[in-house]
Parts: structure tokens; sequence; C-alpha cells
């Protein structure tokens, strides 16, 4: 990895933004010390999250620096699994979120990524972008904001009126209330005219669209480290669009991997990636209000308003294994996570 000044990995095209100086390792007294022979990571994820995070590139790494991935048997009780130090898990349903819970409680020792009541924030809309809001992020170096929304559960026919009367503007982007991890929570809508709005399926949210040059900024956050990768999103909508464009227009995902944009030819006032201070300042307070450690941020820059960002979707545990060099920086995230809760340890805290 070649880096310039500003942190700009030259050879994997991507930013590069980390609060910590150096790769975090347990050296070898130390994991002795600690009376750690391996790390033992349990992993609780579906099928296709597996096949996506636990790549060969990962596993290889991870032997090399002492880690062992094991797969959680959901069907039994935890406590007579293991021993594990660190358990990961995407799993949706209350009784594993019931399990994990009550396990945490009974093994402290054991470091889980993430509290399920914590990722649980993000499976809903509704509450998902309210931090940013709250947040009200905003520095020399830009602002970040959420967008207007406006949530309907359910009345498709009283739509138009509900958005009249909190003042959205048209166009506006509807999107799944419900987070589940399929496909279909990640679709969009978006509605030109009022009159279209009623043909929309709730529960869902609305957002007010904003222009941002049909880019968007995959911003993922590994603990402490960020980074960043270009994605194709919807393109800017004028006047013409408005006027001559009626029903709902519905998108698949935008922002997967296939729609990357880091080769394109693309205007650098658009395709320039927000600034190192602002993403780790948003970074820092987002990881303290969530209580969360794995997570990404789809962001966008107001067309035309250099310093203005918006902060459109939060995904936990998102495709990491789309992210160039994910397998160095999740197995040194993962050696840190011992290493911090050995530090306490020690120091009693």
């Amino acid at each position: 990895m070649r880096l310039n000044e500003e942190g700009w990995d030259e050879e994997e095209g991507v930013a590069v933004v980390s609060a910590t100086p150096a790769p975090v390792a347990l050296s070898p007294p130390l994991a002795a010390s600690a009376g750690l022979q391996r790390l033992v990571v349990g992993y609780a994820l579906t099928k296709k999250k597996v096949k996506s995070f636990l790549q060969p590139k990962l596993l290889a790494l991870a032997r090399k620096k002492g880690i062992s991935f094991v797969p959680v048997d959901e069907t039994c009780p935890l406590s007579e699994q293991g021993p594990f130090d660190i358990i990961l898990h995407k799993r949706t349903n209350k009784e594993w979120q019931q399990a994990l819970e009550g396990y945490r409680e009974e093994h402290p020792e054991v470091t889980v990524v993430d509290p399920p009541s914590a990722i649980q924030h993000l499976h809903n809309r509704q509450s998902m972008l309210q931090e940013v809001a709250d947040l009200n992020l905003s520095n020399s170096y830009g602002e970040v904001c959420a967008p207007r929304q406006l949530v309907i559960m359910k009345d498709p026919s009283s739509i138009p009126a509900a958005v009249a009367k909190a003042g959205l503007t048209l166009p506006l982007v509807a999107k799944p209330l419900v987070v589940d991890g399929t496909s279909k929570s990640h679709q969009l809508s978006l509605a030109y005219v009022d009159t279209s709005l009623s043909m929309l399926d709730p529960p869902l949210v609305l957002q007010e669209f904003v222009n941002h040059g049909g880019i968007l900024f995959k911003v993922y956050i590994v603990g402490e480290t960020i980074r960043v990768v270009r994605r194709f999103s919807l393109p800017d909508v004028n006047g013409y669009d408005i006027e001559n464009n009626e029903g709902i227009f519905r998108f698949p995902r935008v922002s997967c991997a296939t729609n990357s944009a880091e080769d394109a030819d693309i205007d650098p006032c658009i395709s320039e990636l927000p600034p190192r201070p602002l993403l780790e300042n948003l970074g820092k307070e987002l990881r303290r209000r969530l209580g969360l450690r794995l997570f990404n941020l789809d962001m966008i820059r107001e067309h035309g308003r250099k310093d203005r960002y918006y902060v459109i979707d939060i995904n936990y545990f998102p495709g990491y294994g789309k992210m160039p060099g994910y397998e160095h920086v999740f197995t040194d995230f993962l050696l840190g996570l011992v290493q911090s809760k050995y530090k306490r340890r020690l120091s009693g805290s």
C-alpha cells in the first residue's frame, strides 16, 4: 500500500483513515501472558454472509496471525460451545438476540461484536438517521446532515396529504421502513409528482432527494479505521424530469460493488472524497452514539455545495469483502479488541 500525504492509497484507489498509527497485534509475550494460544472468534452469520466475508484471503491471513474462526451452532446453548474470545454475528431473529444478551451477561470476558440492542437501532429507518440529525455536525471541513424524511405506516391514499403537511419537496425517495438484510429492504423508488405517491407500498420512509452528481461515498467503519470508496448512484434530477415523469420509478440496490466509480472519468468537484478530519469526527461520534464498531454509511455531497454532506443510510456489518484490503483491517481489529481488554484487565478498570 502506498499512501500520499492526504491518506490516499494510490494503488487501491481508496481513502484510508485510521486513528491508529500502525496495525495492532499481540506480541508473543503479551499473548502468552494473557493465556491465549490462539484467538478464537465464533461467528453466527447467514450462509450468504459467510461466503462473502470469510474469503480465503481473510482465513489465510487470520491463520498467520493466530486467529481461528469457529461457526456458532444456533441450535445449541452458547454456554456449551467455545470457549470464545470474540463473537461476531449478524442475526436478526429475536430468539438469537435474547440468547446472546444472556450469554453476554454470564460471560463478560467474551467480546460480542456488537450488542444486539445497539444493532436493533439500525433495523428501522425511522430511528437509523436520528443520531446523525441530532449530531448536527458542522466544522471548518463541512457539515453533515440527514435528509428530511417522513414515515408512512399504512394507507397509501393518505401519503400525498401527509407529504404536503410535512412540507417535503418532491422528488422523494421511498425506502422500506424495516431493514432485515434482504435485497427487498434495499430497493428504492423515486416519485416525481404527488399524484404518484398513493402508488407506494407502506410501511416506508420518504426522503427528500438531494442532487449529488450521481456519486455516493461508501464509508466503511471497522473500529477506529475508516475506508471510503465511490459508487455510482441515482442521477441528478432537473425541472424537465419533474415535469415529464409520472408514476413510480423503482431501482435495485444502487450502491453495490458492481456500481464502482473508482476508475470512472468524473468531474473532480463531484468525485473528491469527503475531508479526512470530517470523517474521523463523524466516525468517532457515531461509534459512541450508536454503540457499534462495525457499520458503514452511505454518504452524498450536495451538488453545488462542496462542504455539505448527507448520510442517507447506515448498515450494520456490511459487505466488508468488497472493501479493498479488508482482511488486513479486520484481523488487526480483532487482535486490537483482545489487546485492549487485556490492558484494561491489567489496569483494573
